[in-house]
């Protein structure tokens, strides 16, 4: 138990991961309330996928921009600011929805600030991770915990959700969230953050941005975690806009049976995160990165073929360990070779590959699932997955030579390392 929570003995850390976590079960409890709240009003999949697009299509285009900012300026500062204004679009959500004038426009639009938000938001909190912690031999665990944290949230956000939007209404639950946003911000104030070195001198942000750009994707491993990772995102992960379509439509239920669904995903990922806490050493992760997004794609294709609700809570175990897993591995990996001046672009490409992608997804998942159904646009879904994973994994041998020069250089290898290449 030690070993999956050694981040939490850096004090900046542990006042981080509670208030963190506090504030992450309000934002999957407006997730949730905010999907039924859509489908409750218009009984539109393609408005479902119209709200996640909006709620995210800012990261993949202003993600690269901030990724400059992150390089450049004060991170900590940064998320203060953040995090406050992703608060004041919680309570204006929450006013518009309990005073009863809430509109699908309203839905959009705050839709849209809060995706704007997050485009900043996203990038400099994956960057600050390495100044919380200090020390880089618990990065790997730190970055982890951050997943246990947002799966451990995801399980039981959306299951209070479901109680709430039966009892009180959906307003409620964006209320909830405002206010968690106050111990976040309380927690980042209470840090006490070593000022970061700056180069005083700057060139023009687009020069930065074409250097970030050039080195990801001229370094092969950054190269091909990033695309797997987009296209796991844009494919597989928009599954979670169709939630409410399974429950109430495909399994009859309402919205308690949208939180045992969510809930069982949920579960998944937070197993596969306590899973990655617990390992000592980032070697490895290259192989697990293609089998979890394996995973991943085979639990789609078997959850959409399933219409046995206890089998389809199995799937989404698997569906929630494969994503987490694949994600959280190829953040960790990425913030471990990345080099220090360049983390911020390179956390933002990787936004743009998680996050960025994820509304092109909602909007092609929509239009598709118009068309063919739901179940058959998440199979598809999976098949692409599949695919992907094998040819990163038919990459590997060429990756580990590069990795393993890094390794050695910052001395995660200390020795000889014969039979690396099998445990990598």
């Amino acid at each position: 138990m030690i070993t999956v929570f050694r981040a939490l003995s850096q004090r900046n850390y542990r006042l981080f991961f509670i208030g963190q976590g506090i504030s992450l079960i309000g934002t999957w409890m407006q997730n949730i309330a905010l999907s039924w709240l859509v489908y409750r009003m218009t009984n539109s999949v393609f408005l479902l996928g119209i709200v996640g697009f909006a709620s995210q299509v800012p990261t993949f285009f202003l993600a690269p921009f901030t990724g400059v900012l992150a390089d450049r300026w004060n991170r900590h500062r940064m998320i203060v600011i953040t995090q406050s204004l992703a608060m004041a679009q919680a309570f204006i959500l929450a006013i518009l929805t309990l005073t009863g004038i809430i509109g699908v426009w309203h839905i959009i639009a705050l839709a849209l600030l809060l995706g704007m938000i997050n485009a900043f938001d996203i990038p400099i909190r994956q960057s600050f991770v390495v100044e919380m912690v200090e020390r880089h031999d618990i990065l790997g665990n730190a970055i982890a915990l951050n997943s246990f944290l947002f799966n451990g949230a995801r399980l039981v956000g959306p299951s209070i959700a479901g109680v709430l939007i039966g009892l009180v209404g959906e307003g409620m639950c964006f209320l909830i969230n405002a206010l968690s946003f106050l111990l976040v911000i309380f927690a980042l104030l209470a840090m006490k953050i070593k000022p970061r070195k700056t180069h005083p001198t700057r060139r023009h942000i687009l020069h930065e941005l074409k250097e970030g750009l050039t080195y990801a994707t001229g370094f092969a491993p950054i190269r091909s975690i990033l695309l797997l990772l987009a296209l796991v995102s844009l494919i597989g992960t928009p599954y979670t806009t169709f939630m409410p379509v399974f429950a109430r439509d495909i399994f009859h239920g309402g919205p308690y049976t949208l939180g045992f669904l969510m809930a069982a995903s949920g579960s998944g990922a937070l197993i596969g995160a306590i899973y990655l806490a617990s390992r000592k050493s980032v070697l490895g992760l290259g192989r697990m990165i293609a089998t979890a997004s394996s995973l991943f794609g085979s639990g789609l294709i078997a959850f959409s073929l399933s219409r046995v609700f206890p089998l389809s809570i199995l799937f989404l175990l698997f569906i929630g360990f494969g994503m987490i897993t694949q994600m959280a591995s190829s953040n960790t990996m990425l913030q471990t070779i990345v080099d220090d001046d360049k983390r911020g672009r390179v956390m933002s490409f990787y936004a743009m590959a998680f996050t960025g992608t994820m509304p092109f997804g909602s909007l092609l998942g929509g239009s598709l699932a118009s068309k063919i159904g739901v179940p058959s646009t998440l199979s598809i879904g999976g098949i692409l997955c599949i695919l992907g994973s094998i040819t990163f994994a038919r990459q590997l041998p060429a990756l580990r030579p590069l990795v393993r020069g890094i390794y050695i250089k910052k001395g995660i290898i200390s020795e000889a390392t014969l039979g690396f290449e099998q445990q990598q």
